[in-house]
């Protein structure tokens, strides 16, 4: 006899699998959502590290509880409106202005536009003679808009790897480059942590700053391998970029903002701005894995495609260069001297 039950089989397995799916995905999301609060409490603005540990410890122990041990629905509710407390509670933690910030960070620096002529205060132009031990002196620095004409880029490394550090100098024919690079503005005694840098642990700044400070400091004393790549950017488009730049500096200097790591961060800014100013293309997995962001740059013909993507790499590697050059009133020169060349 047939089993006319046969074609519902499939259905029935179909209906498994879903099921199967759907709770997969809400323990995931359940996942998240305990891991979130967890070390948003622990990263909170509670002023002693042994009580933000203790709360982020008992809520993950509650949260787990309530949500996988008790069979009281009531338990599940309580997790909800504690979890909504703490999105609430860590969504009030505002940005300041005013903390004990380390020296390389303690200037937030600003710009007066007046027509064709820009005059920047907080320019970092720090003698170093190792890592922490350094002359602190921040400077004005005045600059002509019209005499911007071009744009390099800078790829810096913790460590090789898939993620780096990136910032930009605007090239002028008048003058050194300036440089700008978008960082965390950590308080004396703190360092970079990337975990802690989503969680409103780090306010943001733009340093802006010589050559010799942005990519000596780097290269000569944090050891940090650094690429330097000649852009074609056309001078309008720089001289666009560059006033962007200038008034996102100003809205800080006014109005703190929290660093993250995935949202507000060097690569993802300079991409947002560069955008704003005419650029066209989509987000790219390079833009957050940045340390690749120059194989980006390359593929999308921003750079001298003369060469092989190696060899154009090989040769912008500048560490060697910035050591002979430390000191020297011609440094940015000297640190472009080997890079192979191209037209603007």
């Amino acid at each position: 006899m047939q089993d006319l039950r046969a074609p519902g089989k499939p259905t029935s397995l179909l209906r498994r699998l879903l099921g199967w799916l759907t709770t997969g995905i809400w323990f995931l999301c359940q996942i998240l959502l305990i891991a979130w609060a967890t070390l948003a409490i622990h990263y909170s603005n509670l002023p002693w590290p042994e009580l933000r540990l203790g709360l982020a410890v008992a809520f993950a122990a509650f949260a787990i509880w309530a949500l996988w041990f008790s069979r009281r629905r009531r338990m599940s509710v309580a997790f909800v409106v504690l979890f909504l407390g703490v999105v609430a509670w860590w969504t009030s933690i505002p940005p300041l202005q005013n903390r004990n910030w380390r020296p390389e960070v303690a200037v937030m620096p600003r710009a007066v536009i007046d027509g064709d002529r820009v005059r920047i205060t907080g320019v970092r132009d720090f003698d170093y003679r190792s890592r922490n031990d350094f002359t602190v002196r921040y400077k004005e620095r005045e600059i002509l808009l019209s005499h911007v004409n071009g744009l390099d880029f800078y790829v810096s490394y913790f460590m090789e790897g898939p993620v780096g550090h990136t910032f930009v100098s605007f090239i002028f024919d008048n003058a050194p480059p300036l440089s700008i690079s978008i960082e965390t503005r950590p308080e004396v005694g703190e360092g970079f942590a990337p975990v802690a840098s989503m969680f409103k642990q780090f306010e943001l700044i733009y340093v802006v700053g010589e050559e010799r400070d942005l990519v000596g400091v780097r290269a000569n004393h944090r050891n940090e391998p650094i690429y330097l790549y000649r852009l074609n950017t056309s001078a309008d488009d720089a001289r666009r970029l560059l006033l962007i730049y200038l008034e996102r500096i100003n809205e800080l200097a006014d109005h703190p903002e929290f660093y993250h790591l995935l949202t507000n961060s060097c690569t993802i800014n300079i991409v947002r701005y560069a955008n704003a100013a005419g650029r066209t293309g989509r987000l790219d997995i390079r833009h957050i894995l940045n340390g690749l962001a120059d194989s980006y740059l390359y593929r999308s013909g921003r750079m001298n495609s003369t060469l092989p993507f190696d060899e154009l790499r090989r040769r912008s590697l500048i560490n060697e260069a910035v050591r002979a050059a430390d000191g020297a009133s011609d440094f940015s020169e000297r640190i472009r001297a080997s890079l192979p060349t191209m037209s603007r």
